[in-house]
C-alpha cells in the first residue's frame, strides 16, 4: 500500500545514527545520504527516509501518528527497542510485550526517535 515514508529531522546526523541502529537491529544496512542531505533506507517493499523539512521550518512529530516496522519475532522487536534506546531514543507506552486487541495478539515495542516521532516494532503472534 505504501511506497515510502519520510520523516522530518532537525539533526540529520543524530537521526541517522538512531535509524541506522534501530533498522540495523532488524538487518538493514546503514542509510544512504543524497546530495540534498536526505537519508534513505531501501528494501524490496518500500523506502524509509529522513530529511530536513523543505519549508525551512523545524521538524516536529505528528501528534497521534505512529510509524510501525514489521518484525519477524519478539526477539527482533526487543533488539530494535534496545538499539533505539542506546542510540538516543526514548521509551514510550508500555514495555515491549504482547497486547491483545481486535487483530489478535500482537507483540509491540514502542520508542520515540530523537525528534519525538512515535515508532513501533510489531510482530503478529500466531494464535
Amino acid at each position: 500500500m505504501f511506497s515510502h515514508i519520510m520523516l522530518g529531522a532537525n539533526d540529520l546526523a543524530t537521526s541517522k545514527k538512531f535509524y541506522d541502529a534501530t533498522l540495523g537491529a532488524l538487518g538493514y544496512p546503514a542509510g544512504n545520504q543524497d546530495d540534498k542531505g536526505r537519508v534513505f533506507w531501501v528494501n524490496p517493499t518500500g523506502i524509509f527516509s529522513i530529511s530536513k523539512p523543505i519549508d525551512g521550518e523545524p521538524a516536529c512529530h505528528g501528534n497521534g501518528a505512529t510509524i510501525g516496522f514489521a518484525v519477524d519475532s519478539p526477539e527482533a522487536a526487543n533488539a530494535w527497542h534496545a538499539a533505539g534506546l542506546a542510540a538516543g531514543g526514548t521509551a514510550c507506552e508500555d514495555a515491549p510485550g504482547i497486547r491483545q486487541g481486535a487483530m489478535g495478539p500482537l507483540y509491540l515495542a514502542y520508542l520515540r526517535d530523537p525528534d519525538g516521532n512515535k515508532l513501533c516494532a510489531l510482530h503478529r503472534v500466531k494464535a
